[in-house]
């Protein structure tokens, strides 16, 4: 990639200083979001593929623009030649030794050396032209794709970051699920056994227990894919990385303007520059069939030189010539009629693709806009639920103890409380993820706002090592391969 070319890009330019960044090696604290977004930019597959695609495509145009330079040619040989004749008299007559006079056997062997040296300038030539003019705005347009690809990468890793974060959130609340209803097993089982309630309640405190077991391998589970998402992008293992802090600031997008966030995507997004500088790639190949049927002019120079040791021709032989040539092309059975519509056609397609892709950029900054709105309002709202299903809990607890509520009651009261902690972290980590999408969308998404979101981590570290999940022995001594406790058990 040439620094040059990024220079004029300057919305793309905190991509490339990243890149530039020397390969990072992993300390032994836990890794954050910067620290990983340079890793992925670094060491990415498919960042590193798109890089050299750019790289082929800058080729591609210095290919095109050798033909229009002076072409040199050399050629030579060398050959060696035997020659056999037989001459006869031509009237054949006569006979005896007076008859054979008139016939001789020659034979001649010799060598000849030639070389020829050729020099041609292109003088007008339009396809070539229009080829190299092309290849430019297929630069202009790959120059935007790896900024989309660049900007894919940032909002994949910032996903794959914050779904372990949330996932650990989750694996925490579903831990301390799975130990409160399994100390609610033991309570029932115990007082199953002193007949203070029926074996239908340890039933119910079973069922529930299983259940939050289930939701805490399901838990585990995906943070353990999260983490390997993660690895997969950035080419790196990480043990531990940071959390998310309390003191993250939930509010609207600044500016608060959706029409702004549509106007920047409109005029920054890559996928839709990609497509705008598209339309002049497709424009310049109507323009480069078209040149088909214009003349070609090239100056020409060339020098022969031949030698030969035979003895009917001694000596060598030169010759140079210098001239203009043309050529016109009058008939070529159709084909640069064809390849006029052809390109004509593909400019069409190429109008009707930066269309769609304006109108989905539109909806989708839009959509996102409203999603990250309404995140701030989830994000209140179960942070309140957390709150009020707390005080259910605790209300349902002292109704159980003095007989107004039963163990179902309770149960449910435990699971409503730790589907709201889980719901919660849910809706924190939309917000981040979907605040980046937005920024991702408008094309303001760079290493500089992955760095404001990881001034909100907290340093706390979060382990690829997943916490022991306590089973409480209650559990296993009601548990006999699957029957229920029986009395005295």
């Amino acid at each position: 990639m040439r620094l040059a070319h990024w220079a004029v890009n300057a919305p793309f330019r905190p991509l490339l200083l990243a890149v530039l960044t020397a390969s990072f090696i992993a300390p032994a604290q836990a890794a954050d979001l910067v620290t990983i977004t340079r890793d992925a930019l670094n060491n990415n597959a498919a960042l590193a593929s798109a890089r050299s695609e750019f790289s082929s495509v800058e080729a591609a145009r210095d290919v095109a623009r050798g033909g229009l330079l002076p072409q040199v040619n050399a050629s030579g040989s060398a050959v060696h030649n035997e020659q056999f004749e037989s001459q006869g008299s031509a009237r054949g007559a006569g006979t005896g030794a007076g008859a054979n006079a008139g016939v001789g056997v020659s034979d001649d062997s010799y060598n000849t050396v030639s070389l020829t040296l050729e020099a041609t300038q292109a003088l007008f030539n339009a396809v070539t032209r229009q080829e190299v003019t092309q290849a430019e705005r297929q630069i202009d347009q790959q120059v935007y794709l790896l900024a989309a690809t660049e900007q894919q990468l940032l909002i994949d890793v910032a996903s794959a970051y914050f779904d372990i974060l949330r996932a650990h959130e989750v694996l925490e609340a579903r831990l301390a699920q799975e130990r409160a209803i399994g100390r609610q097993l033991e309570q029932a089982r115990e007082q199953f056994e002193v007949g203070l309630i029926a074996i239908t309640e340890v039933e119910e405190a079973r069922a529930s227990f299983d259940q939050s077991r289930a939701d805490r391998i399901a838990a585990e589970s995906n943070l353990q894919v999260a983490f390997e998402v993660l690895e997969q992008l950035t080419g790196q293992r990480y043990a531990s990385i940071e959390a998310l802090g309390d003191s993250m600031p939930i509010a609207l997008p600044t500016p608060t303007d959706r029409d702004y966030w549509v106007e920047q995507s409109l005029e920054r997004n890559p996928q839709v520059l990609a497509q705008q500088a598209g339309i002049e790639v497709s424009r310049v190949g109507v323009e480069l069939a078209r040149a088909g049927r214009l003349p070609t002019v090239q100056a020409f120079a060339n020098y022969q030189y031949a030698d030969s040791d035979s003895e009917l021709v001694s000596g060598y032989d030169t010759s140079a010539q210098v001239g203009v040539s043309a050529n016109v092309p009058i008939y070529t059975g159709g084909s640069t009629s064809a390849s006029i519509r052809q390109g004509t056609f593909q400019l069409e397609s190429s109008q009707y693709d930066f269309e769609s892709q304006r109108r989905t950029t539109i909806q989708q900054v839009r959509s996102l806009y409203t999603q990250v709105s309404n995140n701030v309002e989830t994000v209140e709202a179960r942070q309140q639920a957390i709150v009020s299903n707390r005080s259910a809990l605790e209300a349902t607890r002292a109704g159980y103890e003095v007989g107004t509520r039963n163990i179902v009651d309770v149960l449910n009261a435990e699971q409503n409380l730790y589907n709201a902690i889980a719901n919660y972290a849910e809706a924190r980590y939309d917000y981040v993820v979907n605040l980046l999408s937005l920024r991702q969308q408008a094309g303001l998404l760079d290493v500089e706002a992955i760095e404001e979101v990881n001034a909100w981590l907290t340093g706390e570290d979060i382990h690829f090592i997943l916490p022991e999940s306590n089973e409480p022995d209650a559990y296993q001594r009601a548990m006999d391969i699957g029957a229920p406790p029986t009395p005295g058990a």
